[in-house]
């Protein structure tokens, strides 16, 4: 197959060509590169009007609200003083940066996520545009950025878009790095930083994911003599030397982190369905074998195209065929890896399959152009179609949260504080229930919980004005203690607020 510089022997301009993907014009890039423009206003846009919500972006959005508050930037909390031994901090340093530099809210804790899935975003595009060229790699972004799963993590709390930006740096540089005539030692330092990330995001689980498909497309494809090319002591050591020294602090700051995080977390975890051992919540017990289900899900709109290309089984054989470098291959084991890692697993949860999207984001771009003429020029505006139609549809949500965010019914607690601070800045707000984080995040802690209703009477005869918060179902047994004292401030959700309707003049 007659190749190109720019496209390192991967697929033959010949076939970028003729597919419409390569030769794109001034017009489609202009639109295309719009669209981009617009998808990432739009995700912006929603950073700022979404509100956090329960449980997994409020708690952690609360945890780097808590280190910024007490200073400790060592061991995140789960509540004050109790350590948070779930996941590293990596996650939590960013959004407690952000909080520090832009106030506490959903602004400054998501706007650190968002140059994180930024980072994974031109990681992509510049793995892509050196092997395919620029007109592939704006393709391959935009197809990325509008995977449903990847829009929504791309500016939410949690650990799963850092580890992402780990194992996709990983992947990137591995490849080039061993396909790259002479010694290039830019490639191989990114990817033992990709990995020291993936370390400080989430812990082992980034070894993982990056050698399960490393070691079977070496296996696969006898490529040893490319494993000699990377200098794996120098690496790791680097690794070590960017990851280890944390681990440590946390250990010594509370011992029982290690047992817990390597052995519970990254063990019990994921073999144990019913496991006990977790401090944080509880296990997610799933049917093994779902992950494959999340993956569909996570990958919409796209995934349709995917098993289009079923259509077009000889010309998708022929390119794969015609495959030398691996490139296929290397890009869908990288694409499966969460689910051969968490098929078997005991409790998932849908963002696990994240890592593997920037993968499966490359690979059906590169089918599309890398196939036989039978798929069709037609192709980017099929992709430009449903870059639309999806961008839209995030448009439509972003300007529900705008006019009629109740209606979404989102899981938070936002509008009911807001409520009790319109009335009474001062009012101390308690929920009857259990802890809720989106309630302590816009409270700055200042809120209580309790689980029995006898608890409601010592809101009587303290020195301060109270707001309470109860569910609607318990509304009968407490209609007696609240009649007199407190007047309804409206339901939200499930939840009906009541605040005191004047401060108490006898106890002051």
């Amino acid at each position: 197959m007659a190749s190109n510089g720019n496209l390192g022997g991967v697929v033959g301009e010949s076939d970028l060509t003729r597919f419409g993907l390569r030769d794109l014009k001034n017009t489609d890039r202009f639109v295309l590169l719009s669209m981009l423009v617009c998808l990432f206003g739009i995700r912006v846009v929603m950073m700022i009007w979404l509100p956090m919500t329960d449980t997994t972006e409020a708690r952690y959005a609360e945890i780097a609200r808590m280190m910024l508050e007490t200073g400790n930037w060592i061991t995140p909390q789960y509540d004050y003083d109790v350590p948070f031994w779930g996941k590293p901090p990596l996650h939590t340093w960013a959004s407690a940066a952000g909080m520090m530099f832009f106030g506490i809210g959903e602004f400054g804790a998501r706007l650190p996520v968002v140059f994180i899935s930024a980072g994974v975003m031109w990681a992509v595009f510049t793995f892509t545009r050196r092997h395919l060229g620029t007109d592939q790699a704006l393709m391959c972004s935009a197809v990325l950025l509008s995977s449903f799963l990847f829009f929504g993590a791309s500016a939410f709390v949690m650990t799963d878009i850092a580890l992402a930006l780990g194992t996709t740096i990983c992947m990137c540089a591995f490849y080039t790095a061993v396909n790259t005539n002479g010694q290039n030692n830019t490639w191989q330092v990114l990817f033992f930083a990709g990995l020291a990330i993936g370390l400080l995001a989430k812990g082992p689980v980034a070894l993982v994911l990056t050698a399960i498909p490393l070691v079977i497309w070496v296996l696969i494809g006898g490529r040893w003599a490319q494993l000699r090319k990377i200098q794996w002591g120098k690496g790791f050591f680097l690794t070590a030397l960017a990851s280890l020294p944390w681990y440590l602090a946390a250990e010594w700051a509370t011992p029982g982190f290690l047992r817990y995080f390597l052995v519970g977390e990254h063990f019990e975890r994921f073999i144990v369905s019913d496991w006990q051992g977790d401090l944080y919540g509880s296990g997610h017990a799933r049917p093994k074998g779902i992950i494959w289900l999340y993956a569909c899900a996570a990958f919409l709109p796209w995934i349709f195209f995917a098993l289009a290309l079923l259509r077009h089984y000889r010309s998708v054989a022929l390119a794969i065929i015609d495959d030398m470098r691996g490139w296929y291959s290397y890009l869908f084991l990288w694409a499966i890896s969460p689910m051969i890692l968490f098929t078997p697993a005991a409790n998932v949860l849908p963002a696990y399959v994240l890592p593997g999207i920037p993968a499966a984001s490359i690979l059906l771009v590169s089918l599309w152009s890398g196939a036989q003429r039978g798929v069709g020029r037609g192709a980017r505006y099929m992709f430009v179609g449903a870059i639309g139609v999806t961008g839209a549809c995030y448009m439509c949500i972003a300007l529900l949260l705008v006019y009629i965010p109740e209606k979404l019914n989102l899981r938070t607690e936002k509008f009911l504080v807001a409520q009790v601070h319109r009335i009474d800045p001062d009012a101390h707000l308690t929920y009857l229930g259990k802890r809720i984080y989106s309630a302590e995040f816009y409270t700055a802690g200042q809120v209580s919980f309790v689980n029995e209703l006898s608890k409601v009477d010592d809101l009587l005869t303290n020195a301060r004005v109270d707001a309470v918060a109860i569910p609607k179902r318990l509304l009968p047994e407490l209609h007696g203690v609240l009649a007199d004292q407190f007047a309804s401030a409206g339901m939200f959700r499930d939840k009906l607020l009541f605040v005191e309707q004047a401060r108490p003049e006898s106890s002051q």
